[in-house]
């Protein structure tokens, strides 16, 4: 069974929403040295239940809160997606050092990720 693992939160000012959350709920929140503006969200230990995110800057399809599903194999998934009505809206990319991300919409316009861990991924 597939599970949500990790939530992006779009945000216009990700300094302010930053330090919002951290403020709130005292998250931790650093910004990661990949190839977008991406801050990496951790909301408690690892070890309890949850799930950590991430914050970014809205664009033309990414414009809300986001919830990722880890699947075991990506293209098999996004299949699925396609035959049960759904649609990519993001083809299969990398996150170098994680994995491989698409993004979809289900049958009434909501967006969701589908990610395949992939610790080598990109390097």
């Amino acid at each position: 069974m597939s599970r949500v693992v990790h939530f992006e939160i779009a945000a216009n000012d990700p300094e302010k929403v930053t330090a919002f959350y951290q403020n709130v709920f005292g998250w931790k929140i650093a910004k990661w040295g990949g190839p977008q503006d991406y801050r990496v969200v951790t909301t408690g230990d690892p070890a309890s239940p949850g799930i950590d995110g991430g914050i970014f800057r809205p664009n033309e399809w990414f414009n809300g809160t986001v919830n990722t599903i880890q699947v075991e194999d990506l293209d098999a998934a996004v299949e699925k997606v396609k035959q049960n009505g759904g649609q990519v809206v993001v083809e299969k990319n990398v996150i170098p050092g994680v994995g491989y991300q698409v993004y979809c919409k289900d049958v009434e316009g909501t967006l969701f990720g589908i990610h395949q861990e992939d610790r080598s991924a990109g390097t």
